[in-house]
């Protein structure tokens, strides 16, 4: 048995209807920008994403440097266990948005199984299978005390038949709204965690490959697991699926979570427009500045980057604009010449940071902070603290 899709109240539509007509508006705005320009925001949105998610699990890397090693860089400051669960989950979210046109598309255990093992495999031991059902129990234990299950997902003997009930759902729309589908498909599997481990990160990211498959935008503008991984959301987000109690009891209202999710892409949507309202400004006012200095507009990527990511280095700078390694450093060394940058390591470790002679149009632009605004106008959560 699955938990039953609650019916919407009258503020859950208010709220559904302005998260749709704020992502068509970005649809729309998106296809008025460059190629090069919108590529830039697409990296970003899908390391953001990562980087998030992984956090959640405790694997932290910064958003900069996901989008580092996402362009290949070795010389990022980071563990090897954060490398490689990084680049195991972005390989895994690249393939989820390539499958968001696929005619004949359809939900089964295979595919399920192939995410996992794709997030999972480095780690695969007998214990632990990637990519196969668990064989065993499984707990999510108290934050503040191990020894305490503050969740036990249902007897490993119930998973075949539960994940065939959810597959069977997956592939057989009920008329409810795609993102209150996406948001249920989320509950469904991290409440059977199915898998021995890495149960949080498949189920965010089945809400986004239900999201791309929508079609209405592309998944790393829809994602709310940036959204999720920020350290007050997450700690909501335990306590929402906290209070579905300590074992699986599907027979209950949800209407709490379907909220939860419908505040969640509603600001994730308010981040996302802000996002690319002021990266576009900041674009401009970057090209005012090469305009003004008789510098090649090609330089903008770079300098972008430093505005709204706080450095550059080479290979991403070489990769976005396709360029030799000899061009690519040759324009960093004039930049660098002219104060526009600064060095920061030696080498292949080597990144640029704003100089002295920065725009600060850009930098003070790109450093403006937003203001979101709460949905349904001051929501709060309730109860003991759940773990993930």
């Amino acid at each position: 048995m699955l938990f039953p899709t609650p019916a919407l109240t009258e503020a859950d539509e208010r709220v559904l209807i302005e998260v749709d007509g704020m992502r068509d508006e970005l649809r729309h705005q998106l296809m008025g920008r460059p190629a090069r320009w919108t590529g830039g925001l697409r990296k970003f949105l899908t390391a953001d994403a990562v980087a998030a998610s992984n956090s959640i699990e405790g694997f932290k890397v910064s958003t900069v440097d996901v989008e580092d090693l996402i362009a290949g860089e070795r010389d990022v400051d980071v563990s090897e266990e954060n490398r490689e669960e990084t680049l195991a989950y972005e390989r895994m979210m690249t393939y989820i948005q390539t499958l968001h046109d696929v005619d004949d598309f359809g939900y089964s255990k295979g595919l399920l199984n192939a995410l996992h093992w794709m997030l999972q495999g480095h780690r695969h031991t007998t214990q632990k299978p990637a990519g196969q059902w668990r064989r065993g129990p499984v707990y999510v234990t108290d934050a503040r005390d191990p020894s305490i299950a503050a969740y036990t997902a249902p007897d490993a003997d119930a998973v075949p038949a539960l994940m065939a009930e959810l597959i069977a759902w997956l592939d057989n729309t009920d008329g409810s709204h795609t993102l209150v589908r996406a948001a249920m498909a989320h509950l469904h599997l991290v409440s059977i965690h199915p898998w021995a481990d890495g149960n949080g990160r498949m189920s965010r990211s089945l809400q986004t490959l239900m999201i791309a498959r929508e079609g209405v935008l592309a998944p790393e503008f829809s994602s709310i697991e940036a959204w999720l991984g920020r350290p007050g959301n997450t700690w909501e987000y335990y306590q929402v699926l906290g209070r579905r109690g300590s074992e699986y009891r599907p027979d209950q209202d949800v209407a709490e979570w379907i909220r939860f999710n419908l505040i969640a892409y509603h600001q994730q949507a308010q981040t996302v427009h802000a996002r690319f309202v002021r990266s576009g400004r900041v674009w401009d006012a970057l090209a005012d500045f090469t305009n003004e200095k008789n510098l090649d507009e090609r330089l903008i990527a770079a300098l972008h980057d430093v505005a709204m990511a706080g450095r550059v280095r080479r290979t991403r700078y070489e990769q976005n604009e396709g360029l030799s390694l000899q061009q690519a450093q040759r324009d960093l060394r004039d930049l660098v010449r002219s104060r526009v940058l600064e060095p920061v390591g030696r080498t292949r470790a080597r990144f640029y940071v704003a100089g002295s002679a920065f725009p600060e149009a850009a930098l003070d632009i790109a450093r403006t902070p937003v203001t979101l605004t709460e949905p349904y106008g001051g929501y709060q959560g309730k109860g003991p603290l759940a773990s993930k």
